[in-house]
C-alpha cells in the first residue's frame, strides 16, 4: 500500500497537497511468500506527465524529499508487513507523479510480483489558502 498525507492511493485517486507544507509519504510492504525476502531498495522518483507520451523527471527544483528518496531493506519476513516513511516538499504547483521502483541484488525472482505493479500516485500541488 502507498499512502501520501495519510491517504491511501490507487491508480484513480488524485492527492491533493500544498505548496511548502512537508508531505508525508508511507510505503507499506507486506510479503505473502513463505520465505523472507531482501536484501533490497525502493527508490521513488517524482515526474510530470506531459500526457503526450512525454515524462520529466528534471524536477530537483519542484520538489525535494525529507530525507532520502531511497529505502534500504534488509529483509522482509513471511507474512508479515515492513513500513517505510518519508516526506515530499513541493516548491510549486502542479500535477506530479511517483514512480516507485525496486533494485534487487541478485533476488528478484524472491520478490513478490505484487510489488511490481504498486499503484501510480497522482500528487497536485497547490497554493496554500491564505
Amino acid at each position: 500500500d502507498i499512502l501520501v498525507d495519510g491517504k491511501l492511493c490507487d491508480c484513480d485517486i488524485v492527492v491533493d497537497c500544498k505548496v511548502g507544507d512537508p508531505i508525508p509519504l508511507e510505503v507499506k510492504l507486506t510479503n505473502w511468500s513463505k520465505h523472507s525476502v531482501g536484501p533490497f531498495a525502493l527508490t521513488v522518483t517524482p515526474y510530470q506527465d506531459y500526457q503526450n507520451g512525454v515524462h520529466n523527471y528534471e524536477l530537483q527544483d519542484a520538489i525535494t524529499f525529507v530525507g532520502s528518496n531511497t529505502f534500504y531493506i534488509d529483509s522482509v519476513k513471511p507474512t508479515k508487513d515492513s513500513v517505510y516513511f518519508g516526506a515530499l516538499l513541493f516548491l510549486y504547483t502542479g500535477d506530479f507523479y511517483l514512480n516507485i521502483k525496486f533494485h534487487e541484488d541478485n533476488c528478484s525472482r524472491e520478490l513478490p510480483l505484487s510489488w511490481f505493479c504498486l499503484p501510480s500516485v497522482h500528487i497536485r500541488a497547490m497554493e496554500p489558502i491564505v
